[in-house]
């Protein structure tokens, strides 16, 4: 063993491992002494934001109306006749004036020929007449002329005088044959006109209720038209909500997908319906925006007013949230998201009255802010850089950003 004692021999192994032990101890305990690396900083989450605002708040109702035709019925027949022609069908469109349909007009043609015939004797009859009564003149002033000669007879003079009397009457009597007769020929051609059936205005057929053969008695329906380009709009509405419909006050409405069109009220008929406390309201429409092709019953909703309308403060719904029964919001302040209990009012479109805890300009987390905790640094498009040294209790360089950029700024990430 080289000269080492059995005793050296055992103590050399111990005296090794006291020594790797000594060393990692030592290892271990500048590990714990080391300062720690500092951590990587936590970079602002990306939010979008909107700017709490004033705007007017009008409170409605909604109410289901329908567009009507001020302009539409039935076409009926004048006089009575067969049908020759029908020369329109359903879906034509017609001005005031088009003829529609022809009765057979042969009879009537001849009958205007016979009173024409009527007038022509009539006033032959006058002509007769007239010289009678001509010639009975004279011989009165013949007579007359000899009332102071022994060859005056007075009978004779009194009976020519009553014979100018009759003859005067028969004249009056065939000058109002001649104006029967005249009568007459006019109804005779104004039945020949009305074998033409005619619009009575512009618009287009609905129904067609007759056809060539037909027999029609007068007043029996020919086509019914509608004037789909004058349009009203009838709503029942509420009694309750009749009293601010006054004549001229105008009211915003949907048709389809139209939003926002305007119609004027032009009266609200005073009898009221005893089972639904409604009451009849025809508005005239805005209708130079309506796109599609408008029908008369087409639905409309009306957005009836239900008080004046005010100016408000208003916060986008998607700012609000709900955390235990509180609605609370994120506010950005320079830059970093203060969490803010809020008291909400009414609906306004896609954002909510706000009745306290926010005044118009503050800048709110509007996309992101369900994962935001209070306090957290946040940045947005537009956002202006904190000015140096600036701290996170300012007022936030970032809100007069948003101001100036207005509603809905900055919301995409």
């Amino acid at each position: 063993m080289n000269g080492q004692t059995m005793e050296e021999c055992l103590e050399e192994p111990a005296r090794r491992a006291g020594g790797r032990r000594a060393a990692a101890f030592a290892l271990a305990l500048l590990a714990l002494l080391a300062p720690a690396a500092p951590a990587p900083a936590q970079q602002p989450s990306m939010v979008g934001v909107d700017a709490v605002r004033v705007e007017p708040l009008e409170q409605t109702v909604p109410v289901i109306g329908r567009l009507v035709a001020r302009q539409a019925g039935v076409v009926a027949a004048r006089i009575g006749g067969p049908v020759g022609e029908v020369l329109v069908d359903v879906g034509d469109r017609v001005k005031a004036g088009d003829v529609l349909a022809v009765l057979v007009k042969d009879t009537l043609r001849w009958q205007v020929k016979l009173r024409e015939a009527d007038v022509a004797r009539e006033t032959a009859a006058i002509k007769i007449a007239e010289a009678q009564l001509k010639l009975k003149n004279q011989e009165l002033a013949r007579l007359e002329r000899l009332r102071k000669s022994a060859a005056f007879n007075a009978a004779r003079f009194e009976d020519t005088n009553q014979e100018m009397l009759q003859a005067q009457s028969a004249a009056a009597e065939a000058q109002a044959r001649l104006l029967s007769s005249r009568a007459n020929l006019e109804l005779a051609r104004i039945s020949l006109g009305h074998a033409d059936i005619r619009a009575p205005f512009d618009g287009v057929v609905s129904q067609r209720q007759t056809q060539a053969g037909a027999y029609l008695q007068a007043g029996a329906p020919v086509v019914t038209l509608i004037n789909d380009r004058d349009l009203e709009i009838e709503a029942d509405v509420p009694a309750v909500r009749v009293s601010g419909l006054l004549p001229g006050t105008v009211v915003a409405f949907d048709l389809g997908t139209d939003k926002g069109l305007q119609a004027a009220v032009r009266a609200a008929v005073p009898a009221e319906n005893p089972l639904t406390r409604t009451r009849t309201v025809r508005l005239i429409p805005d209708l130079s925006k309506a796109r599609g092709i408008l029908a008369t019953s087409q639905s409309v909703t009306l957005h009836v007013p239900t008080s004046a309308e005010r100016q408000v403060t208003t916060v986008h719904k998607d700012a609000v949230l709900n955390r235990k029964g509180q609605n609370i919001v994120f506010v950005v302040v320079g830059g970093q998201a203060k969490i803010r209990p809020v008291e909400l009012g009414e609906a306004v479109g896609p954002r909510f009255q706000v009745t306290g805890g926010l005044k118009p300009g503050d800048v709110v987390v509007v996309r992101g802010n369900e994962r935001l905790r209070p306090n957290q640094d946040v940045t947005y498009a537009g956002m202006a850089p904190p000015a140096p040294g600036a701290g996170g209790s300012g007022s936030g360089s970032g809100k007069t950003k948003a101001e100036e950029a207005g509603p809905g700024k900055g919301r995409g990430s």
